[in-house]
């Protein structure tokens, strides 16, 4: 049986980020939820007041033999801006935070790494400000928000935002993505 592997990022709205991943090859679940906080079981409506410590985060299942932690990273980093404390475009506070939870050394190892080849070949005009730190306590969100875009498609926040990054995304990485 293959080894599966469990990485879990923040990078803004999960319904950007889980659209993405979803897209990918090698990647066998995407599940939206929250990751970093303070509050168990918290629901959406306490996560959006901030209060509560928790991202917006996808965790996402992937086959390391088929796509590695660093190729995840490289779309990670390049679906949305690191350089932005708290925000990601309009949304803005704590919870869509930039952040990396790491779930073994060798992830944080790739973490940092990773960073530091983006900082070194001057990647983005700004200093990264994702926060790499251990794996907590991970809460899936409401039934609601799974697969969101695919159900959503229509819905405005979906066209105006979810869609173009998606489009970009998999014109840049057309190679990595699952063969339907």
């Amino acid at each position: 049986m293959k080894q599966l592997e469990l990485a879990t990022l923040g990078g803004g709205c999960f319904w950007c980020t889980e659209a993405v991943f979803d897209s990918l090859a090698g990647v066998h679940e995407v599940v939206s939820g929250y990751c970093g906080g303070h509050v168990k079981e918290p629901s959406y409506e306490q996560i959006c007041t901030g209060d509560t410590g928790h991202a917006e985060v996808v965790q996402i299942l992937f086959d390391p033999e088929l796509i590695g932690y660093r190729e995840l990273l490289a779309v990670f980093f390049a679906i949305h801006d690191p350089t932005t404390l708290n925000r990601q475009g309009h949304d803005v506070g704590s919870q869509y935070r930039s952040a990396i939870f790491t779930h073994s050394a060798e992830q944080d190892a790739d973490a940092r790494e990773t960073i530091a080849a983006l900082t070194a070949a001057g990647a983005f005009a700004h200093a990264i400000v994702t926060e790499i730190v251990p794996a907590a306590t991970f809460w899936p969100a409401e039934d609601y928000h799974q697969e969101y875009f695919a159900q959503h498609q229509r819905q405005a926040y979906c066209q105006s935002v979810v869609a173009p990054k998606l489009a970009k995304f998999r014109a840049t990485f057309r190679q990595k993505l699952k063969q339907d």
